[in-house]
């Protein structure tokens, strides 16, 4: 895990001159959530490069299970290098949610949460849905902003492979939501609440 966590550092440096804003707001160790806005299958790994080699033991990007675990190399990808873990859309119900919110706090674990649901297909930032919510609400587990900019355009949906482009990432303030209501009229306030800095950081990590 820890020479995983390296190799992505070292690949983001040289290739992207990946700049991180923010570090120190990251919680030291899980539960929490990075929750991030999403255009590009590099999202997940810029994220990753963030944490120590020890974070990364237990950190967990939700991945789509129809895109990255359908055939044996995409399946072998997401499971190595990007320790993610599937959601299948078709059956993402209450009791597959129920699981992950279980792990996230019994086994005090790290997720790297995309609140849009799938990747923008213009480098635009999406609503977010209320599954975070679904996940945090009525917990102490801290959801910390993050907004990125550049990797869109290093590798769009369009692209199979990424090209050179600087990426750039703001950390914003952890956020909790021990007093939101676990209900979808709290799901939708987490989803809110999360939403509004992300854009604004999204927004700060552009003009950088």
């Amino acid at each position: 895990m820890a020479d995983r966590s390296a190799l992505l550092r070292i690949y983001f440096a040289i290739a992207h001159r990946l700049t991180i804003t923010g570090r120190e707001n990251l919680p030291a160790h899980g539960p929490f959530v990075l929750a991030a806005n999403h255009g590009s299958h590099l999202d997940a790994l810029t994220l990753g490069a963030t944490l120590t080699p020890h974070q990364s033991e237990s950190a967990f990007p939700i991945a789509a299970g129809d895109v990255f675990f359908q055939t044996n190399v995409t399946s072998t990808f997401s499971a190595i290098m990007l320790n993610a873990l599937p959601m299948w859309r078709k059956d993402c119900g209450p009791r597959a949610l129920s699981n992950l919110r279980r792990k996230l706090q019994e086994e005090k674990s790290i997720f790297i949460i995309f609140p849009q649901g799938a990747r923008s297909r213009d480098g635009s930032m999406m609503p977010f849905k209320h599954g975070l919510g679904t996940l945090v609400a009525e917990t102490n587990v801290p959801v910390v902003p993050c907004g990125l900019a550049g990797a869109f355009e290093a590798l769009p949906p369009d692209r199979k492979l990424p090209r050179p482009g600087a990426i750039k990432l703001v950390i914003g303030g952890a956020l909790e939501f021990a007093s939101t209501a676990n209900n979808r009229t709290g799901w939708s306030q987490v989803a809110a609440s999360v939403e509004s800095p992300v854009r604004a950081l999204v927004a700060q990590s552009r003009a950088a």
